[in-house]
């Protein structure tokens, strides 16, 4: 594929801001593609095209990282290097997440329906069974929220795990998704706060318009971030697995090795959703 040659796993490692132009570039296009091309089915259309495209990178990276596994001795070092492919994940993830959340401010509110229709009604359930909950009991606890986020967050590190191990970088779907979710919620608490911001100064300063977005960034990205890191790492580890099964007999000291590895990746992303769980209930609340 063409896409293989715009950057290797060891440059990318080596660069990974590059890896956020390269998500900006692929989420646009795939966007414009699916606008262009498939219209009525743009919202997933667009997701797919961008899993695509990412696909031979995030595959060759995982490769990459399965092959040091064998070469490093010590677990330490193993997931030190690890971390190295994982801001390589996030770049790419954040590119996709700033290209679609400029898309949703910046186009016309007739075709913002078209391309995040499926996101829209997405974040709308998810609002709805949210505050179904508080208006049927009446209240619910920070606790009793707590329990639901990790829960729900627990459950989409399992899909992480078993789409990368089924599928090799299976979980890119499901991290894509939830960058054009987390995008187009971004984008709509842009454009509901610029309308507050309009009436009451003006359009005249354009610093106005960066103060939003960062808030909106903000916003999601408080708890996001460890959230999104916590998936890519179950995802790595199940990517890990996958390559090794293909590489090597079950059983044998190698695939023992990589198999102690992936747990501890597993724990580490268990962990890393614990805190975003944390974040999103006791944190963001106090700045949102």
């Amino acid at each position: 594929m063409v896409l293989e040659q715009l950057i290797s796993p060891k440059n990318a490692e080596k660069k990974p801001f590059e890896v956020f132009f390269i998500g900006f570039f692929y989420a646009s296009v795939a966007m414009f593609l699916s606008l262009w091309i498939f219209r009525d089915q743009t919202s997933l259309v667009m997701v797919f095209l961008t899993v695509m495209a990412s696909l031979p990178l995030v595959y060759d990276l995982i490769k990459y990282e399965e092959k040091k596994d064998l070469v490093i001795s010590r677990e330490y070092s193993i997931l030190k290097e690890h971390g190295k492919a994982l801001s390589v994940f996030m770049f790419l993830f954040l590119g996709a997440v700033v290209a679609y959340s400029l898309w949703y401010i910046f186009l016309p509110e007739s075709i913002i329906g078209s391309v995040f229709n499926t996101q829209i009604s997405t974040i709308k359930n998810i609002n709805s069974n949210i505050f179904g909950r508080i208006i049927t009991s009446g209240t619910i606890s920070s606790a009793s929220l707590f329990g639901k986020i990790l829960a729900n967050n627990l459950k989409v590190l399992l899909f992480s795990i078993f789409f990368s191990f089924f599928f090799g970088a299976g979980a890119i779907f499901i991290l894509i998704w939830n960058a054009s979710v987390i995008s187009t919620a971004i984008g709509n608490f842009f454009r509901t706060n610029i309308v507050r911001y309009a009436e009451s100064i003006g359009f005249v300063k354009t610093a106005g318009y960066f103060h939003i977005f960062s808030l909106g960034l903000l916003r999601y990205f408080i708890h996001g971030l460890p959230e999104i890191l916590g998936y890519f790492v179950g995802g790595l580890a199940g990517g890990i697995i996958s390559i090794a099964v293909t590489r090597h007999e079950i059983g044998t000291k190698q695939f023992k090795k990589i198999l102690l590895d992936s747990v501890d990746l597993i724990i580490i992303a268990v962990g890393l959703l614990f805190v975003a769980a944390l974040l999103e209930v006791y944190v963001t609340p106090i700045f949102f």
